[in-house]
């Protein structure tokens, strides 16, 4: 839309638009974007101001960056950003930002180009080829590791929230069937002790730590173990370059190094570029260090998406890879970034379970491919998983409550800034719910309390109230599917909309909808009109990446065709929903 009206308003476009995604790795886009800028910037003053202008201009740049005498420090700022954006100059072969490879072992360029890339190993052209390398981030942390004092350390305080709430679980079921593609897990909390009080539609923070085995691992690696309870002081470098260098705010003070590294820092976040430049100088391997370089080139980007970022490659996996690179500890505080808490939507209704709060994950499993072979679970949907084990029910058991025989365990929870995710405060109004997999867990919430609402108020006037469900089979993980068909056949769901993507249609049937998209376009009419003529409201909860987007340019499509209106109109209706809070999202990456 911002494109559109630039062009409305008669700006040219001398270069196409990048659209880059944190999502999928910024990289995939910026890198290939900048080549084009540079060819764009090229022919744009060639043509409007004549070439002997544009060479000057790069010639003048070329002695910036490729001077060898110190720099005023008002001007390094603009170096460092010249390297970043530098034009690719192949043809300075002497230069000493430049590398040549070196041929690792005597080996000839024959046998190296029949290896297969790894992480640790690159093949020609990349192994090479000369290199562009980011430039090296300035240090600013001193670190102190002082014997500890024996002081308590409080989970509260890796948090920047006010509240933080210690909760007992009381009850755990799964959800899904064993042999389903992923496992679904409903987690019961006991708030009734507390004063957290939620709506149907918030979200809530779990705070969780890291894998206790991976963080040992990283402290035996990092030849730290025998010092894991020592406390942790720091404070900024006297002689650091860093402008505006500060203490992190989510490492707490005098903090022993195990807790440091187990509930505050995410020790499983993918390295990013400028992290492996600063590996490189604490690498004494030559063909470990040339390797770290290639990856943290422009030159090596496809094999850093390849290697690190699509195979999730940790701190530790680089330094079980890399065995000559020893980092000092104060490296790894500057560059590993906070330990997030993780959001979860309510999945209840406390007036419809008073004192508890209800919430609902798929445990996350990937396998991490460096150099072997891993298979991982996600940080804090693998470490819930591992409390509940012990009094977790088997989906086909009837609910109940753990009932105090077991220890239940607690864990630490803070409330979710205010959203807007709600029901509509006028209950006349007709709502879409749109919540495949996880995603319909604030829609149970949303149809509880309508139950309770409407028990309270036989009379009022509800409006209609529609479920657009997915999952892959109808008999592994169709989530809620009993509670679904109640509220169903109470007439609090108006329209039960369920679409299975793995299930085979049977027989002659016609095949189904297979993705929530496609039911939603089977019922366009009634889509459009709830949006359109009855002011109602459309919920999306669920995946950012495909099934938000896909959604979107269904009711896109939905708009133009039920509309008779251009594509560029349907979307300033949707922008408009938006701003009138009445097309709402709750979605994650």
């Amino acid at each position: 839309m911002i494109d559109a009206r630039l062009q409305e308003l008669g700006a040219q476009r001398f270069c196409d638009t990048g659209h880059a995604d944190d999502c999928v790795g910024l990289e995939l886009v910026v890198e290939p974007w900048i080549d084009g800028l540079w060819a764009a910037l090229t022919k744009h003053f060639m043509s409007s101001r004549g070439k002997e202008e544009m060479n000057g201009a790069l010639t003048t740049a070329s002695k910036a960056f490729w001077r060898t005498d110190p720099l005023k420090p008002e001007l390094l700022h603009i170096e460092s950003q010249v390297e970043l954006l530098r034009l690719d100059d192949s043809g300075r072969k002497n230069s000493g930002v430049l590398e040549h490879n070196a041929v690792n072992g005597g080996h000839s360029t024959a046998l190296i180009a029949d290896y297969e890339p790894s992480l640790t190993r690159s093949v020609p052209p990349l192994s090479q080829a000369s290199l562009n390398i980011p430039a090296l981030p300035p240090e600013y942390l001193q670190v102190c590791l002082r014997e500890s004092l024996g002081q308590e350390e409080s989970q509260a305080s890796v948090t920047s929230v006010d509240q933080v709430f210690q909760v007992p679980i009381s009850e755990a079921v799964q959800l899904t069937t064993n042999d389903a593609i992923k496992t679904t897990l409903l987690v019961e909390l006991d708030i009734s002790k507390t004063e957290f009080s939620y709506q149907p539609g918030d979200a809530f923070n779990v705070i969780c730590p890291n894998s206790d085995s991976e963080v040992q691992n990283l402290l035996q690696r990092l030849q730290l173990a025998d010092r894991r309870e020592h406390c942790v002081l720091l404070k900024i470098k006297a002689d650091t370059k860093k402008k505006g260098a500060s203490l992190p705010q989510h490492i707490p003070e005098r903090c022993s190094l195990q807790f440091i590294l187990t509930w505050c820092l995410e020790i499983r976040a993918i390295p990013k570029k400028a992290f492996l430049r600063a590996l490189v100088d604490c690498t004494s391997d030559g063909a470990e260090r040339r390797r770290l370089r290639e990856l943290c080139s422009r030159q090596g980007a496809a094999d850093y998406n390849r290697f690190v970022r699509d195979a999730c490659a940790s701190l530790l996996d680089l330094l079980l890879a890399f065995p000559s690179c020893q980092p000092p500890l104060g490296l790894l505080l500057e560059h590993l970034p906070k330990l997030q808490p993780r959001p979860y939507s309510c999945a209840s209704s406390s007036l419809f379970h008073p004192g508890k709060l209800r919430f609902i994950f798929n445990i996350v499993e990937f396998l991490s491919n460096t150099t072997m072979v891993v298979l991982r679970k996600g940080v804090c949907t693998g470490w819930l998983a591992m409390l509940v084990e012990s009094f977790l029910q088997p989906h086909t058991h009837a609910s109940h409550a753990n009932g105090g025989k077991a220890l239940a365990p607690e864990i630490s929870i803070s409330p979710r800034t205010t959203n807007s995710f709600h029901l509509p405060d006028d209950p006349s109004v007709p709502i879409i719910m749109v919540g495949p997999g996880t995603g319909v867990a604030p829609f149970i919430g949303f149809l509880q309390h309508r139950e309770k609402l409407q028990e309270q108020h036989p009379d009022g006037d509800f409006g209609a109230m529609w479920l657009f469900f997915g999952c892959r089979h109808k008999d592994r993980d169709y989530l809620f599917r009993e509670e679904l068909r109640r509220f169903h056949k109470l007439g609090i769901l108006t329209h039960l909309k369920v679409s299975f993507s793995r299930d085979a249609p049977v027989g002659d049937q016609e095949a189904p909808a297979k993705y929530v998209q496609d039911s939603i376009q089977l019922h366009s009419k009634q889509v459009a009109r709830v949006l359109l003529q009855e002011n109602g409201y459309i919920y999306v909860c669920g995946d950012a990446k495909n099934m938000a987007k896909d959604v979107n340019d269904t009711l896109v499509e939905i708009i133009c065709k039920e509309a008779g209106v251009e594509k560029l109109e349907a979307m300033k209706t949707l922008a408009t929903l938006k701003e009138e809070k009445r097309y709402l999202q709750d979605i994650w990456s």
